[in-house]
């Protein structure tokens, strides 16, 4: 039996790929739980379309992130903190405090998991850009600004 796998499957084939299986293993598990359908010239056109509007999708996504990218240059996060006895800033600007700062001020939601600069510590006064992949290959950076908290 010839099968059009739909997704992956270790050891039988890639998503794409036309594979000659047993009749029983195709008819009873690779097609039931949705890993393939069986070949037919039909089943490769509605390939070829899934493919083309996946191709469309990710150009829509690519291009949204891009714009995503424009936007998060001319925007600049401010937060403050203490200072110590020596003028050093007091604890860390977390990721979690900019993610949270960004979807509040400025109504963009990003993940952590988004973040590419997962050592980074931002514990110091001024200015520091925090880089983000947004869609695969598209970069952006998070301007953060650091200011001294006055004590009353």
């Amino acid at each position: 039996m010839k099968v059009l796998m739909k997704k992956d499957l270790r050891k039988v084939g890639k998503k794409g790929e036309l594979v000659e299986v047993s009749d029983g293993y195709g008819a009873n598990y690779l097609i039931p739980n949705g890993y393939a359908v069986l070949f037919t010239e039909k089943a490769k056109k509605d390939y070829e379309k899934e493919l083309e509007l996946e191709k469309i999708a990710d150009e829509k996504r690519r291009e949204e992130a891009s714009l995503l990218a424009e936007k998060l240059k001319n925007i600049t996060l401010e937060f403050e903190a203490y200072a110590g006895r020596r003028g050093e800033m007091i604890g860390t600007i977390s990721f979690k405090e900019i993610i949270e700062a960004l979807k509040k001020k400025e109504n963009i939601i990003i993940e952590k998991k988004m973040i590419v600069d997962k050592d980074m510590i931002i514990n110091g006064f001024g200015n520091t850009k925090v880089k983000v992949e947004l869609y695969k290959g598209v970069f952006g950076f998070i301007n953060i600004h650091v200011s001294l908290k006055e004590k009353k």
